[in-house]
C-alpha cells in the first residue's frame, strides 16, 4: 500500500485502501499497523485534521481492529 507522508509527532505516513478499507499507519518509531473497517470519511478526517495523532487518538485507535505488520 502507497503511505502518504504528514507531519506529525507521532506518525511519519498514512495509506489508504478505499476497497478494503484498510487504513495504514506508520509511526514515527518504525512500527506499521493496519485498521480494518476503516471508512472513508475517517480517513479523509485524519488526513485532513490539524493535528493526525490527536485525530487518531480520538476517532481510530482502540476502536478498529488493528494488526501490527512490521
Amino acid at each position: 500500500m502507497n503511505r502518504k507522508n504528514v507531519t506529525s509527532s507521532n506518525i511519519r505516513s498514512i495509506g489508504y485502501d478505499e476497497q478494503a478499507k484498510v487504513l495504514e499507519v506508520e509511526f514515527i518509531s518504525g512500527a506499521v499497523y493496519q485498521y480494518t473497517g476503516v471508512s472513508l470519511i475517517i480517513f479523509n478526517g485524519l488526513m485532513n485534521a490539524g493535528s493526525h495523532g490527536t485525530y487518531f487518538h480520538n476517532f481510530i485507535r482502540d476502536k478498529f481492529h488493528n494488526i501490527r505488520i512490521k
